[in-house]
């Protein structure tokens, strides 16, 4: 497998936002899977170096930046931190994710944002109606998962609050 068929692989993956991906081929098995809480990571036979992938980047990384990613063991120390101090926070309906309440207004949270439980993270249009969606956590927000109008399915994680 080279590194083209390697980034188309990627691609779909992306594309089609699945979580979990695993492909064998001519004796080399690929199993590709997004951590709730971090990056995809790509994981290759014991004599191939593992990548990290990045969920926002376009292309696979270049040999280099494979080459000098970090160990399988440091990637999988630093995902348990992340999983035990970050609440996710899920679309509970079908709809448009809007980060303001109007267009060119001031979003309700960033990423660094503080939050309290019941404030309004962002709203969700659905069927013309408009729906805040509150934090059900106090902490930090510290990750934002959707674009601004960008569509979203029920479950589908939306923020990451670092809890207090």
């Amino acid at each position: 497998m080279d590194l083209e068929q390697l980034k188309q692989i990627l691609n779909l993956v992306r594309e089609h936002e699945l979580s979990e991906i695993e492909i064998e081929h001519e004796g080399l098995r690929l199993k590709i899977r997004k951590n709730g809480a971090g990056p995809p990571v790509v994981a290759l036979p014991a004599a191939a170096v593992p990548v990290a992938i990045s969920s926002t980047a376009s292309a696979a990384p270049s040999p280099a930046a494979a080459a000098t990613s970090m160990p399988s063991a440091a990637v999988s120390e630093a995902a348990p931190e992340a999983e035990v101090e970050l609440a996710v926070v899920k679309s509970p309906i079908v709809g448009t994710f809007y980060r303001s309440p109007e267009p060119g207004a001031a979003s309700f949270v960033e990423i660094g944002s503080t939050v309290k439980k019941g404030q309004v993270l962002c709203i969700i249009e659905a069927m013309k109606l408009m729906n805040e969606i509150d934090s059900e956590y106090d902490g930090e927000v510290a990750n934002i998962y959707v674009e601004n109008g960008q569509p979203v399915q029920y479950g589908e994680r939306l923020f990451a609050i670092r809890t207090r």
